[in-house]
């Protein structure tokens, strides 16, 4: 509370005569309003008269048919509160500002959820005295803007330790656990999350508990959610639209930690205007977006997956969503369980206890899924390499001996260890927005003949090492990202990639018995990305528009292609790990663009050249383990954008030119095992930012 309490002082500026109104925003249980409590406590008696209005929302339901009367009844309860008068009485919205005009105040407005209530209460700055401060605490940031509040300090989430800290006060009346307990309280205190009321709340249940009481509720808690928390939330829950609870509860079970760019393409049909929505739930704090992934906060995606198992307790194949592996199991395993009211299926395979033998006809009742997945690991990322290079060999628990149909409306199909050679027969694509059959050694194709895919935006094959063909690409224009990482059985690329005019990424490291690009490919002028490492044969003749081109552990290459000298659009050029490149060309300084280049592990790289120079853009110079590279180029110093330059392991390096000096820039600069550099050079000392 004292972190919150200093950084509370720039917004209240207690010391000027301007009239501030102060908005304290963030999440229903993140301590909004004891942060307020507190600020009043410490300030109330500064000023001439201070009124803490809690609860506002619950002193002003909604919907409200009389909102004049409304205003009126809530400035009256103001009103008597401020003046200490009780049963005050006004006809009319001026009365406020005629009694405070001229008093300097501190008013706290409690748990905001309507521009109505501040406009009864705190309608403008000239209603109060010159040094009076306002304090409104709400979850809904929309509320301020609209009041043009423009000082608002927004609640963040406490940091680890301080979560505990705040759980064990509550659970032990200290800020550690007793000795024995330190095992549980982790455990508890992760089901609370960050979040200070669950931390309340869960601490205070805990309180007194013997050991093994704590073991016997730890079950409990980690299947449902706490009475308390959960009436909490639902409240603010309910407050929102249909279609705006619909879309929490879409994102709640099935696209948490999902970037907002697929979320809006996925429920596009789905849920009219869905990015006005999404930022609707964003300024109300059920969501953040992170890294432009949506984030939601544990708590509040366990009241999500909550709601939607009440829409059918004892029968989950009426639900909305299906997100528990036992539910998922049952239903999967009787063909007679599922129903046309799931739309999602999110199944977890490390989950699964025992083998799970899936019904052929599994999906005939369940017609409205729309996204389906059955992923492998959280960890894993749809759009990384998908590589298992270098891990332990890992298994997958379910089987199906002949799947006869897949949901005819799928927008998302993302199956790891896939078990089928192909999809079936009937398999309706027209839909599919993202496929991802990861992993999957059984795949050897998608489907038989062409089918339409003019929807399809993200394709993930990676690590499917039977795969040995891909379908027609003819329609498929708006693919954006294609995956085909680790599929060593891919011989060639249809000439029909020529039509993926949209695709901007495509991943092809460890493709080895691809042994060419058809011509047509580089009619994909938005290709951005390519990335063929551990594939030499694979060498473009030309590379395009391409702004990003990876060469990893081509061991066999040993010279650049000749298609860099025209590389006008570069800006990251990644061939570590190239150990046979003994130097680089001249025009290699033509890139101009250039921002990073990564030659780390080309250790029979012996000079660079001195056209390296040109590349003025230069952010990022990576040499680390180039173990034959005797100096560099004087030309260095002209790198005046440079901010990192690593040549750890540069074990032949005798010297670095003077003119390393004028990289004014640079950050950072690494010498560990350089074992042949005496010293360095004294202009070194002209770096005022290293």
């Amino acid at each position: 509370m004292e972190a919150h309490m200093k950084k509370m002082e720039s917004f209240l500026l207690l010391g000027s005569n301007e009239v501030r109104i102060i908005g304290i925003w963030g999440p229903s249980g993140i301590g909004k309003s004891t942060i307020a409590r507190v600020l009043f406590s410490q300030h109330s008696h500064e000023f001439q008269l201070s009124v803490f209005m809690e609860n506002i929302k619950r002193r002003c339901p909604r919907p409200c048919s009389d909102e004049y009367s409304a205003k009126l009844k809530l400035q009256e309860e103001f009103l008597s509160k401020i003046i200490n008068q009780e049963d005050v009485k006004i006809h009319h919205l001026g009365v406020a500002p005629d009694r405070l005009k001229d008093k300097r105040v501190l008013v706290v407005l409690d748990d905001v959820d309507h521009l109505m209530q501040l406009d009864a209460m705190a309608k403008d700055h000239s209603w109060f005295g010159p040094g009076s401060r306002i304090i409104v605490t709400t979850q809904d940031k929309k509320i301020l803007t609209a009041h043009g509040i423009n000082h608002i300090y927004k609640v963040e989430y406490p940091g680890f330790s301080e979560a505990f800290e705040i759980f064990c006060m509550y659970a032990f009346g200290q800020k550690s656990p007793y000795d024995g307990f330190e095992k549980l309280a982790w455990e508890v205190k992760e089901f609370a999350g960050d979040l200070p009321l669950g931390l309340k709340v869960m601490g205070s249940y805990f309180k007194g508990m013997l050991k093994h009481e704590w073991e016997e509720e730890l079950p409990r808690l980690s299947a449902r959610l706490d009475g308390e928390i959960e009436s909490s939330l639902k409240l603010r829950y309910d407050a929102l639209s249909v279609d705006t609870q619909d879309l929490f509860l879409h994102l709640a079970c099935f696209f948490n930690n999902e970037r907002i760019e697929k979320v809006e393409e996925y429920l596009a049909r789905n849920i009219v205007g869905v990015k006005g929505q999404l930022r609707v739930l964003a300024e109300k704090s059920f969501i953040s977006v992170v890294g432009g992934c949506i984030k939601i906060h544990d708590l509040l995606a366990r009241l999500g997956r909550e709601i939607v198992r009440k829409q059918c307790i004892h029968e989950p194949g009426q639900r909305q969503f299906l997100v528990d592996v036992g539910d998922i199991c049952q239903v999967l395993q009787n063909d007679t369980l599922g129903s046309r009211s799931v739309i999602g299926i999110d199944l977890k395979l490390l989950e699964l206890e025992t083998e799970l033998k899936i019904s052929d006809r599994a999906f005939e009742r369940m017609s409205n899924v729309q996204f389906l997945r059955l992923l492998h690991s959280d960890s894993d990322s749809d759009s990384g390499s998908g590589s298992d290079f270098g891990r332990p060999k890992q298994t997958c628990h379910h089987i199906i001996d002949l799947m006869t149909c897949l949901p005819p409306n799928l927008k998302l199909l993302h199956w790891d260890f896939f078990p089928m050679t192909c999809l079936p027969s009937n398999f309706i694509s027209e839909f599919l927005v993202e496929i991802a059959l990861r992993k999957s050694n059984n795949l050897e194709k998608l489907w038989e003949g062409i089918k339409t895919i003019r929807n399809l935006k993200w394709m993930y094959l990676s690590d499917s090492k039977n795969l040995k063909e891909l379908p027609d690409l003819s329609t498929a224009t708006s693919l954006q990202e294609l995956n085909l990482h680790g599929c060593s059985n891919l011989a060639e690329l249809p000439f029909s990639i020529g039509n993926v005019i949209s695709l901007r990424r495509l991943n092809l490291s460890h493709c080895s018995s691809l042994v060419g690009f058809p011509s047509s490919i580089w009619n994909l002028v938005d290709l951005g990305k390519l990335d063929f490492s551990h594939c030499s044969s694979l060498l473009p003749s030309s590379i395009g528009n391409l702004k990003k081109l990876y060469l990893k552990d081509c061991s066999s290459l040993v010279e650049l292609p000749s298609s860099v000298r025209n590389s006008i659009n570069l800006k990251d050029f990644t061939f570590n790990g190239c150990s046979n490149i003994v130097e680089l060309p001249f025009y290699l300084g033509n890139a101009t663009d250039l921002k990073k280049i990564d030659l780390s592990g080309c250790s029979s790289l012996q000079e660079l050249p001195s056209s390296i120079g040109n590349m003025t853009n230069l952010m990022h110079l990576y040499l680390d383990e180039c173990s034959s590279l005797l100096e560099l180029p004087s030309s260095i110093g002209n790198m005046t954008s440079l901010l990192y330059l690593y040549l750890n392991e540069c074990s032949s390096l005798v010297e670095l030119p003077s003119s390393i000096g004028n990289l004014n820039n640079l950050m950072k600069l690494h010498l560990n095992g350089c074992s042949s550099l005496v010293e360095l050079p004294s202009s070194i000392g002209n770096m005022n930012n290293l």
